[in-house]
Formats: C-alpha cells, structure tokens, sequence
C-alpha cells in the first residue's frame, strides 16, 4: 500500500528531535508531569487524560466496525546520574533516561504524525497509549487498564528498544518472552555481642549466609532444569564494625519466573528454608515477598502479525530469546491479544552498547525509522489500513 519504511524515515528527525526534548526533561515514575502535558501538546487527535494517574489515550476514529488497534509507549524515567557527554544530556540531576523510554515515547508521537497525515485512509481505528510508571511496582499499566484504556480494542502491540541487538533488527517471540520480576526483603533477628565470644551470640550474618547459599539450591535441585528460573540477591547489610556481631541482618534481591505456578514454587521454598533456619538457630525473621508485573506472553497469531510485518519491510526478524528483564505490557496482554517486540538501538561502530539502566546508556536514534516502520505495517497488515 505504502512504503511505510520510507515514510518513518522521512520522520526520522522529528523523531530524534522529540527524544532529545524528552532526554533533557526526564521525569520519575509517577511524577511525570511535564513530560505528560509534551506529549498531549504533540497530538492532533482525540485525547482522553488522565487515564489512571498520569495516562494519555490518544484516539484516532474513523469506522467504529473497523478493527481498532492499540501501541504502547511508556515515558517514565530512572533515579541515575547521567555521565554521557552529550548535548541532549539530562537537564534534571538524579533523573534520566536509561531505559529507552524517551524513545518509546518520541516513535509512537512519529507514528501518530503519519497517521494523522494519512488518516482520510483508515478503514478502523487506532489508538496510542502513553504509560507512565512503568518501571517500579505496581505501574502505570494495571491502573490505565482499570480505567478503561483497552475498551472496545481488538488487539495490542507495543516495542522495547534493545541496546544489546543492533539497529535494523527486530525480535519476538510467540508464548513466555518475559519474566516475572519478583522483589524480596528478608530481615533475621539473632542475638548480638562481642566478636570475640560468638558463643553467647546468635550470628544473624553467618545465618543470613547460609541462607543466601542454600537458596541458590532452590533453582538448581527443586526445579526441572528445562524450566527457567533466577533467584539474585543484590543487596545485604548488617553490622556496623569489627568486632561487634549485630542482632540483625538484612537482604534484599529478586526472583525471576516465566509462571505462576514456579513463581509460587521459588517463594513456598524460601519460606521453609527460613522456617527450618529459624529452628536449627533460634531465631526470628521477616520476610516481604512481593510478587512483580505478570510475565510478558505473546499471543502466537500477533507474533505472526510482528514476523511478517518485519519481513515484509526487509527487517532482520529473528526470535528472540527468554529475557529475564521484566515489563508491566504483560497486563495488557492479559486483557487483550498481541505482541510485544524488541527492536535492536545498539551499535558498536558508534560505541553504543551500554546495557540499559547505567548512567551511560544511549540509544542508536537511526533505530526509530525500523520501530515506527514496523508499527505502521502491522497497521496495514491488521487492515486499519
């Protein structure tokens, strides 16, 4: 019907223009607004907001027995110190763009030009979500569903830029693509004293060790090794000197799981660990478990719909892996059919392969033609247009 690639291409520095004015303006999750009033400010369409606490839903109608089909974006930014060099550096110390988020956010606008530009041709609708709060518990996702944003909506799509894949480069998966990301804090209450009569003590550290090493036992000898699962603890504090043995000891980590039913599994069995620790020493604990954003499950026939769309733009289409990163666009695929895919923002001749979440992230911008050429194809394939 088009040459949607040549179309997104020719919005690539609009596109590069908005991410930068979004890069300078990061805002955390939950307290986006600025970055909220930018987005609404861009749309020439209806606009439905707040939807939940911060949300847009941007609508462009056109035949109501058309199919209506819905993209993603999120907006919120991490607590990182930005350390790259760069003139669209963050304006706002503490806050920045390390997750790609601003590009999510600057495609989605780029599409929403191009189909505003072509919407005397829509045979149906289509709809941009743009998500606040999703990268910590509960998100921004669950809240917008609640307050109706997938009403009268057939399907969802939505894309994570992936600095690790290199630009021009697409993958999906259909089925489990995403994990669950649990978090966990576990406090254990022993008997402080001198360290130098461990004897009259209770040592909360040696047991939140033994703790920590016997958990590990928890993937590797009670889990079907076919199956996948990440117990992590990242942090651990206790103590405050030398030769005082404290009374408590604290950890914090996460668990990640691609089902519900493993997910319970990895947290019934940290439980008893903690139980019969609690038994065999004397001592207390604490733990808070709390389960993360649902896992990330592709239907397969939108997977379809994701393959055939980079395939037909002459993408590089290839099945992604099992990621255990997590992503609340696992709610809205609880609700209604659709993918989820990764488009590749890396790329090494411009030394762009930081991981995301590190104070020196960047994104390959040329990457935003290949995501917004892909949305507008699935559009045609979907028959909006």
């Amino acid at each position: 019907m088009f040459d949607w690639f040549q179309l997104a291409s020719k919005k690539e520095k609009r596109m590069i223009q908005l991410r930068r004015y979004l890069h300078q303006y990061p805002e955390l999750f939950f307290e986006e607004k600025r970055t909220h009033n930018f987005i609404v400010n861009q749309l020439s369409c209806e606009i439905d907001t707040p939807v939940g606490r911060n949300g847009i839903k941007a609508i462009f109608k056109c035949n109501e027995d058309g199919p209506t089909i819905p993209f993603r974006a999120d907006f919120d930014a991490l607590p990182v110190y930005e350390q790259n060099d760069v003139p669209y550096r963050s304006k706002n110390d503490g806050c920045m763009h390390a997750c790609g988020h601003d590009g999510h956010t600057a495609i989605l606008l780029g599409v929403a030009e191009i189909v505003n530009e072509h919407r005397h041709l829509l045979k149906g609708n289509v709809v941009f979500i743009f998500q606040y709060g999703e990268e910590i518990m509960p998100g921004g996702s669950q809240e917008m569903i609640d307050d109706g944003c997938l009403k009268n909506v057939d399907k969802i799509y939505g894309t994570h830029l992936w600095s690790g894949y290199p630009s021009g480069t697409i993958y999906s998966r259909p089925g489990a693509m995403m994990a669950s990301p649990d978090e966990f804090s576990i406090t254990i209450q022993g008997k402080g004293g001198h360290g130098a009569k461990p004897h009259e003590t209770i040592d909360p550290i040696v047991i939140t060790a033994e703790f920590i090493l016997s958990a590990q036992k928890i993937v590797s000898r009670t889990i079907d090794p076919v199956k996948e699962a990440v117990i992590t603890f990242g942090m651990i504090q206790a103590g405050s000197t030398d030769s005082v043995i404290p009374d408590t000891a604290f950890c914090k980590g996460t668990v990640r799981t691609f089902d519900t039913k493993l997910q319970s599994h990895v947290q019934h069995k940290m439980d008893k660990l903690l139980q019969g620790l609690a038994i065999a020493n004397d001592i207390t604990y604490d733990m808070e478990y709390i389960k993360g954003y649902l896992p990330v499950h592709n239907h397969p026939q939108s997977f379809d719909v994701v393959k055939r769309a980079a395939n037909e733009l002459h993408l590089r289409f290839n099945d992604s892996e099992l990621m255990m990163i997590g992503e609340d666009f696992s709610h809205y695929l609880k609700v209604r059919p659709g993918a989820f895919f990764i488009t590749g923002c890396g790329n090494k001749d411009k030394g762009i392969t930081t991981p995301h979440h590190n104070p020196k992230f960047d994104i390959d911008e040329s990457s935003f033609k290949y995501a917004a050429s892909e949305f507008l194809k699935i559009l045609e394939i979907e028959e909006v247009f």
